[in-house]
C-alpha cells in the first residue's frame, strides 16, 4: 500500500487548488485522485480500479460513464450551450419540470431549479417566507432545523443545520430566529435496528415546546431530511416523519423535506416523502437529480404555495430570487436523460428489491472490533465505530483510506463509515466492498 500512496505523489503540481471539505495539507502529502469512471467503478491516475460505494458523493445513482447522458449534453451544448432565465426560458426547463412533477409526491408540481443542494435550501427557506407574507401573515419568519441536520453550505443552510463545525466559524452571521429539534440518533434504544428504529417518535414533540414557546403565528417552517446523510446516516424512527407533519399541519406551519441526499432512489421510491408516505409542503433535491453530471437542484412546491404567491398584476416579478444558472438547458438535457435511465431500468424498484440484500452484507459486520453501530434503510448504510484514544474520527479516517488503498471507496463522517452505491451495484458487488470494509475495519487499531 505505501508502494500505491507514493505513484500517487508523482502527479504535478497539487497546491494551486483550495479543496472543499477535505483537509488540504494531509491530502497534498498523498493525494487520492481518480482518472475516469465507467459502471460501478473509478479508477485512479495509476489506473488502479476503485468500486464506487458511495455513489460519487450520494449523486450518481445511475453509474458512471452513462453514454446516454453524455451523449445529451453533447448534443444540448452544440444546440444551445446557455440560456437566459430571467424574462426568457427554453424548451427544456419546461419540460423537465413537467416529467420531475409526474414523480413527485403529491400535489408537489411546481418546480424551481437551483444548481446545488445548497441553493435549493436558501430557495426552499425564501419560499416559505413569501408564501406566509402572500398569505397575509408576515409575522412567521422563525425557521427551525434540527441537531446534526445538514442542509448545505449557504448562511440559511448552516443557520438551520445542525453539525457544530459547519456553524461556529460562522456564528455571528448566522440567521436570528432559528431553533433546532433534537436529533434521533438513541444506541442505547435503537443499536444495531435493521431498517427505521423503533424508538424515538416521540422526539418530534419537542416540536410543540417550540410552539409553545415561540407561538405558531412566528413560526414560517421546519426543516429535516428524511434521514440525516452527512451526520452519519441517523434514520427517522417509525412514525416519527407523520408525527412532525401532522403537528406542523395543526399549526399552519410548513414542512420542508431536504431529500439532496434521499432524493432519486436512495430509500426507495422516487423520494422519501414517496417511499414513507409523508407529504411536506416543499422538498429540496439536487446530486442525483441529473446523476451528479451537471451541477443543478430542484425545489418541489406545493401548487397552493405557489399559486399563493401568484397575486398582484400580471407584469409584477412575483418572486425576488434566482440564479444565473437555474434551469441551464445542458444541465436540464443531463437530467432528462438521467429520467429516462431511472424510468427504464427500473432503478427506484430496484433499490427495494436490493435492500434485504444489501442490510444482511452490511449487517454480518457487527461484532468487528470497534463497531458501535450498524444502522441501514433503502441502500444507505451507516457503521459507527468507537472512537480511536488517538482522537475523534482518527480511526475512521484510517479505514477509509485503506479501503481505498484496497480498492473501495466509502465515506468517512468522524468515526461513521457510509455506503450509499450506485443503485446499478450487483450482489456481487455488495460482497465486494463489504468485505473490503471489514478487512479494513479488522486491520485498523
Amino acid at each position: 500500500m505505501a508502494e500505491l500512496k507514493q505513484q500517487a505523489k508523482t502527479q504535478g503540481n497539487l497546491e494551486h487548488y483550495w479543496m472543499p471539505f477535505s483537509a488540504n495539507r494531509q491530502f497534498k502529502q498523498t493525494p487520492r485522485l481518480l482518472a475516469s469512471a465507467e459502471g460501478m467503478y473509478y479508477r485512479d491516475v495509476d489506473g488502479r480500479q476503485v468500486l464506487d460505494g458511495t455513489a460519487g458523493l450520494w449523486c450518481c445513482n445511475a453509474g458512471h460513464g452513462r453514454a446516454e447522458i453524455s451523449k445529451a449534453v453533447s448534443r444540448q451544448i452544440r444546440e444551445m450551450d446557455y440560456a437566459p432565465s430571467f424574462q426568457m426560458g427554453h424548451p427544456l426547463a419546461f419540460e423537465l419540470a413537467e416529467r420531475l412533477s409526474e414523480i413527485a409526491p403529491p400535489g408537489m408540481n411546481r418546480i424551481f431549479f437551483t444548481n446545488s443542494g445548497s441553493e435549493s435550501v436558501d430557495t426552499a427557506l425564501k419560499l416559505a417566507l413569501c408564501y406566509h407574507r402572500a398569505n397575509g401573515e408576515p409575522s412567521r419568519s422563525r425557521f427551525i432545523g434540527r441537531e446534526l441536520g445538514y442542509h448545505g453550505v449557504g448562511f440559511g443552510g448552516i443557520s438551520v443545520g445542525g453539525i457544530g463545525n459547519n456553524r461556529k466559524g460562522f456564528s455571528p452571521q448566522l440567521l436570528g430566529g432559528v431553533d433546532h429539534l433534537p436529533h434521533t440518533l438513541d444506541m442505547e434504544a435503537n443499536a444495531f435496528s435493521r431498517g427505521l428504529p423503533e424508538h424515538g417518535a416521540d422526539k418530534a414533540e419537542a416540536l410543540e415546546g417550540l410552539i409553545a414557546l415561540h407561538g405558531a403565528e412566528n413560526i414560517a417552517a421546519v426543516i429535516v431530511e428524511p434521514m440525516s446523510g452527512s451526520a452519519g446516516v441517523i434514520l427517522p424512527p417509525k412514525g416519527y416523519l407523520k408525527r412532525l407533519r401532522e403537528i406542523t399541519q395543526k399549526y399552519g406551519i410548513l414542512l420542508i423535506f431536504d431529500e439532496v441526499i434521499t432524493g432519486f432512489g436512495r430509500v426507495g421510491g422516487a423520494f422519501a416523502s414517496n417511499h414513507w408516505d409523508v407529504t411536506p409542503d416543499i422538498m429540496t433535491t439536487a446530486k442525483a437529480l441529473n446523476n451528479g453530471a451537471i451541477p443543478m437542484g430542484a425545489v418541489f412546491v406545493q401548487q397552493a404555495i405557489h399559486d399563493a404567491c401568484m397575486q398582484g398584476p400580471e407584469a409584477m416579478i412575483e418572486f425576488f430570487h434566482g440564479y444565473t444558472y437555474s434551469g441551464h438547458p445542458v444541465a436540464a438535457a443531463a437530467a432528462l436523460a438521467t429520467l429516462d435511465i431511472y424510468r427504464d431500468e427500473k432503478l427506484f424498484e430496484r433499490t427495494t428489491t436490493l435492500a434485504p440484500y444489501f442490510e444482511q452484507a452490511l449487517h454480518s459486520l457487527k461484532g468487528l472490533p470497534n463497531v458501535i453501530d450498524i444502522r441501514n434503510t433503502g441502500l444507505v448504510g451507516g457503521i459507527q465505530l468507537a472512537p480511536s484514544p488517538q482522537g475523534v474520527g482518527k480511526r475512521g479516517y484510517q479505514i477509509f483510506e485503506r479501503c481505498f488503498w484496497q480498492g473501495a471507496l466509502v465515506r468517512a463522517t468522524a468515526d461513521i463509515i457510509a455506503l450509499s452505491p450506485p443503485l446499478i451495484v450487483e450482489e456481487s458487488q455488495i460482497d465486494q466492498l463489504i468485505s473490503t470494509l471489514a478487512d479494513a475495519i479488522q486491520t485498523v487499531d
